[in-house]
């Protein structure tokens, strides 16, 4: 027989523990509402654009930004974002390596207008594209440079355009854009071409990730504790560029379900990795190689996760806890008050022991992400 303490100490303990569960899931769940949501794209794109009034150059970190600024667009409607990306791309010409001399293009490394055929000088035709089709389809000089160059691209024998991760974000949804714009087939075909080749040199069949390029294959190159190194940005332009890939895609095309199945691989190793904070480390697998939290990466994931979430790919119930995490550190920690999305590491290939990366870190292609984030889960909420 029980005695009336015992009872009345096991339901006191009953009931605090029911209510530290219920404590832990009101602190983990995603409270804001959609006009909140809206509110902390507006926060951080009206800090952005005050604070850069003059548009940057083509390239792709100013790119970077404006693929973002572009899903702002589409959620919000809000005109400004609108008209801040159409006169970057009319001060750009709306091209970006500008040589027309065919016969000098060039695609390794290259901030010279000679490197037409380099990515980072093709993420530009993302937004110009979504601009002609917001504009009402009508002025096709707005995607004349991105088909010239695409098409001579995929014109040539050459396979190789994509010899390293970041470039897959830059250009795969260029291709599908212009897929969906001229219904040539060929691009999907040059697509598939292209990414078995980056397949090939960057992606680890065990751990369902990719190196940054073919210098940071293991065992050549290892982490600070001899563990295999992929980078976060460099998996999350990838883990991005594949949800806005297969957005586009039609149900039919050949290869849909491949980038659907590789898409999931990488949902699942990334979930593993991430750190109880909510963000992934610069090195993924070591967060010991270079510790703390790092927003660019943590961005992208958190957009291709919920991207996948809202269109049923991956599943709520295993993967909306990790979006909580990472969305409650996106706006908790990185987001700073006066709108600044803080902790981007800067400029860069890899994850660099002793960098500091604080909330005062701040860049472009890293506001960009936190806005493809913010739109994708204005999506997702009520």
């Amino acid at each position: 027989m029980i005695n009336l303490k015992n009872a009345f100490f096991i339901a006191l303990t009953t009931v605090s523990l029911l209510s530290c569960k219920s404590t832990a899931q009101k602190t983990a769940a995603i409270k804001e509402s959609k006009k909140e949501v809206f509110s902390i794209i507006d926060k951080v794109n009206k800090h952005w654009q005050e604070t850069h009034p003059e548009p940057g150059n083509a390239f792709w970190h100013v790119s970077a930004y404006h693929t973002g600024n572009m899903e702002a667009y589409k959620v919000t409607k809000n005109k400004k974002y609108l008209d801040y990306s159409l006169a970057w791309a009319g001060k750009n010409q709306w091209m970006g390596a500008k040589s027309n001399d065919k016969s000098e293009w060039k695609y390794n490394y290259g901030e010279t207008d000679k490197h037409v055929l380099f990515g980072d000088w093709q993420i530009c035709f993302q937004t110009y594209i979504d601009l002609y089709n917001f504009t009402g389809k009508n002025d096709s000089s707005k995607i004349a440079r991105a088909r010239e160059v695409m098409e001579y691209e995929m014109s040539t024998s050459a396979n190789d355009y994509w010899w390293w991760v970041d470039g897959l974000y830059m250009v795969m949804p260029v291709m599908t854009k212009l897929y969906k714009v001229t219904g040539n087939e060929m691009y999907l075909e040059k697509l598939h071409s292209y990414l078995m080749y980056a397949d090939g040199i960057m992606y680890d069949n065990e751990a369902k990730l990719y190196y940054r390029d073919a210098k940071y294959i293991f065992p050549k190159h290892k982490s600070t504790n001899g563990k295999k190194d992929f980078w976060a940005r460099g998996d999350g332009w990838i883990f991005a560029g594949y949800a806005k890939i297969i957005q586009d895609l039609p149900k039919s095309a050949k290869h849909r379900e491949e980038y659907i199945n590789r898409f999931k691989d990488m949902a699942k190793a990334l979930a593993e990795a991430q750190q109880t904070e909510g963000y992934w480390t610069r090195s993924i697998l070591d967060p010991e190689h270079a510790p703390g939290s790092e927003t660019s990466g943590t961005a992208f994931f958190t957009y291709g996760f919920l991207w996948g979430i809202n269109n049923g790919i991956l599943d709520k119930k295993t993967y909306l806890p990790v979006v909580e995490k990472s969305w409650n550190y996106l706006t908790q920690y990185a987001l700073q008050e006066d709108g600044t999305v803080g902790y981007v590491q800067p400029i860069g290939e890899k994850a660099i022991p002793g960098q500091v990366v604080d909330k005062k870190s701040t860049a472009d292609f890293g506001v960009g992400a936190f806005l493809l984030a913010a739109s994708e889960m204005s999506r997702f909420v009520k």
